[in-house]
C-alpha cells in the first residue's frame, strides 16, 4: 500500500464562501480541511489556483516567505477587502520545485506574488486560522495561461514526487465555472443544463482507470458544452495538475453541487487510510 500523501481539488467559489455558512460547500470544505489537518497532517501544503496562470509555456512558483493576499475581486462590501489568511512560504520547497519541474523539462521562474483569493478565501474555510490551522508552509504555484490539459497533467507529474515527502497537492478551481451566465442568472439556483453534463463527464472522466485518466479527461475538454462550462479553462486545469499529480492512484469525486452555472465537485485522489501510518513512522 502507498505512504504518499493524497491529492486534492478543491471547488472554491467566490470569496463570499467565507461569509455563507449556510450555504452547502462551507461545511464540506471544512470537513475537507479537518480531514487534511487531522489524519494527512502534511508537512507542506502545495497549491495550483485557477487565479494564477504564468505564461502559454512557463511556470512560475512564489519564492515569498511572508505572503500577502491579493483581493482579485471587485463589486463586495468593503470588509471583503480586508480579510486576512495567516500563512507562510517556504522559499526551499519553492526552489525544489523549480528543480523538479526543470527535470521534467519545464521552463519556470521564482517570483515573489501574493496568495490569490482562490487560494485563501476557500482556506479560511477548510483551514480556519483559529479552529484548524494548517500549520504548515504554504507554497502557490501557477498554471500555463492555456487551456491545455495534457500539460497541464504533466506539470502535475512533474511534482508528484513532494508527495513521498508527506506533501499535500491541492488544485484550487470550480468544476464548472462559467462568470457570464452567472452574472446574467444570479439568484438563481437553477442549474443550467451543461451544468450537470459537463460535472458529471468530468466525474467519470477522473474516475477512470489510472491508466486510461488522462486520455479519458483530455476528451472532456472537446465535448460540446466544455467551452459553455468553463469559457476560459483557468478554473478547470487544476484538476488535470492535481490528477497528473495522483500517478497510479485512483480519483474519487467525494461531494458536489449544481448551482446556477457553477457546480462545486470535490476531488480525493489516494487512498486516505495509508497515510495514517506515514503520519506515525
Amino acid at each position: 500500500m502507498s505512504s504518499k500523501a493524497p491529492v486534492y481539488f478543491f471547488s472554491h467559489g467566490g470569496p463570499t464562501v467565507m461569509y455563507d455558512k449556510e450555504h452547502p460547500a462551507y461545511s464540506v470544505l471544512q470537513n475537507i480541511g479537518k480531514e487534511i489537518t487531522h489524519k494527512v497532517k502534511p508537512k507542506a501544503v502545495v497549491v495550483f489556483s485557477g487565479h494564477w496562470e504564468g505564461s502559454r509555456s512557463t511556470i512560475e512558483v512564489n519564492t515569498a516567505e511572508e505572503t500577502d493576499l491579493i483581493y482579485d475581486f471587485y463589486g463586495f462590501p468593503a470588509h471583503y477587502y480586508k480579510a486576512e489568511y495567516p500563512n507562510k512560504g517556504n522559499p526551499e520547497l519553492a526552489f525544489q520545485i523549480q528543480v523538479l519541474l526543470e527535470r521534467f523539462g519545464i521552463k519556470s521562474k521564482g517570483v515573489t506574488r501574493g496568495l490569490d483569493h482562490g487560494v485563501w478565501a476557500g482556506f479560511h474555510v477548510a483551514f480556519h486560522p483559529e479552529h484548524n490551522p494548517l500549520n504548515c508552509p504554504l507554497v502557490q504555484v501557477s498554471l500555463y495561461h492555456n487551456e491545455d490539459p495534457d500539460m497541464h497533467y504533466r506539470l502535475g507529474q512533474a511534482v508528484a514526487s513532494l508527495r513521498d515527502e508527506g506533501i499535500a497537492i491541492i488544485g484550487a478551481g470550480m468544476s464548472v465555472h462559467n462568470l457570464r451566465d452567472y452574472m446574467i442568472s444570479r439568484g438563481s439556483p437553477q442549474p443550467m443544463p451543461y451544468t450537470v453534463s459537463f460535472d458529471e463527464a468530468l466525474k467519470d472522466a477522473v474516475e477512470a482507470e489510472p491508466s486510461e485518466r488522462q486520455f479519458a479527461m483530455a476528451q472532456v475538454t472537446k465535448r460540446p458544452d466544455a467551452k459553455q462550462a468553463h469559457p476560459w479553462m483557468d478554473h478547470l486545469m487544476p484538476v488535470y495538475v492535481a490528477a497528473g499529480a495522483a500517478g497510479e492512484d485512483a480519483g474519487k469525486r467525494t461531494w458536489t453541487l449544481h448551482e446556477g452555472s457553477m457546480a462545486w465537485a470535490q476531488y480525493r485522489f489516494g487512498d486516505l487510510q495509508t497515510t495514517d501510518s506515514m503520519a506515525r513512522s
